[in-house]
C-alpha cells in the first residue's frame, strides 16, 4: 500500500527546461512516492517527453529542482542519474535486434563487474518475465513488438532501480498487446513494489493502472488526482480520454 503522507521519492519542483533557448516546461510540478504508479498524459506538444528528458539529464534545467531520494539531481549526467536509481525505458526501441534475449540482458549489466551477480538478476528478470526466459536464445530482431517492449522492461530492472521511468510502454503496439504490458507494469508494482513515472499518450489505460495522475498542456500542469478520479473528471474525459 503507498503511503503518500511519507517524503517523495522523486519531487519535480517548479521546473523550466526546453531547447535552446526556448522554454517547453514552464514551471512543472510533480511527485511520485516510493511503491506508486504515476501518470502523465496530455496533447501531443503539451512537455511530457521533456520533463523526462529533463529529469533524466538529457536536457538542461534553467529554474527549478529535481530532487530524487532526498539529494538534488537537477542536471545530472544521464549516467549520474542512473546510478542514483533512476532507470528509463525509451520510446524508441532500444534492443539490440542481431543479439540474443540473454546477450541484450548482459549489456544491461554493464555498470557490474561480478559475474555471479549479472547471472543472478538476469535469473531474477527470467522470474518475473517467463517467457523471455523461455526464448533466452533467441534473436531479439525475431521476436514481437511485445516481447521486445518487455525484454527492455525487464533490462531496466537488472540494476533493481528505486524508480523507472517509462516514455509511452504502449508506443507502436496493438491494443491486446498493449493491455498486456500494462498488466505486466502493474503487476511488478504489486509484486515487487515497484515505482513507476511514466508519460503515456494512451491515456485511459495508462490511468487505469496507476494510483496517481498528471495532465500537461503547454508545459503546465493543468489537472492532478487519483488515476480513477482522473478518468471520471468530465473535463479531463472530454478534452484527453474521448468521452463525455
Amino acid at each position: 500500500m503507498t503511503d503518500t503522507n511519507g517524503s517523495p521519492i522523486l519531487q519535480v519542483q517548479d521546473l523550466y527546461a526546453g531547447y535552446l533557448d526556448f522554454d517547453i516546461l514552464h514551471g512543472v510540478n510533480l511527485d511520485v512516492h516510493p511503491g506508486e504508479i504515476v501518470c502523465v498524459i496530455g496533447p501531443n506538444g503539451a512537455g511530457k517527453s521533456t520533463v523526462f528528458r529533463a529529469v533524466y539529464g538529457l536536457i538542461s534545467v534553467r529554474l527549478g529542482h529535481v530532487i530524487f531520494d532526498g539529494a538534488e539531481i537537477t542536471n545530472f549526467k544521464p549516467q549520474d542519474v542512473l546510478r542514483s536509481g533512476i532507470a528509463i525505458v525509451p520510446q524508441l526501441r532500444s534492443v539490440f535486434p542481431q543479439m540474443t534475449v540473454h546477450e541484450n540482458l548482459e549489456m544491461g549489466m554493464f555498470l557490474e563487474k561480478n559475474k555471479a551477480r549479472i547471472a543472478e538478476r538476469i535469473d531474477v528478470v527470467y522470474g518475473l518475465f517467463p517467457r523471455l526466459g523461455e526464448r533466452s536464445k533467441q534473436q531479439v530482431g525475431t521476436m514481437s513488438g511485445g516481447e521486445q517492449r518487455m525484454l527492455e522492461i525487464g533490462r531496466a530492472l537488472l540494476l533493481e532501480p528505486k524508480l523507472l521511468m517509462m516514455d509511452e510502454p504502449s508506443a507502436g503496439l496493438a491494443p491486446s498487446i498493449t493491455r498486456q504490458i500494462f498488466n505486466h507494469i502493474r503487476s511488478l508494482n504489486d509484486e515487487i513494489g515497484l515505482t513507476i513515472l511514466m508519460i503515456e499518450q494512451n491515456a485511459r489505460q495508462g490511468l487505469e493502472v496507476s494510483d496517481r495522475g498528471y495532465v500537461l498542456e503547454l508545459g503546465v500542469n493543468t489537472y492532478e488526482g487519483t488515476g480513477q478520479g482522473l478518468i471520471d473528471d468530465p473535463e479531463v474525459r472530454r478534452a484527453f480520454l474521448g468521452g463525455h
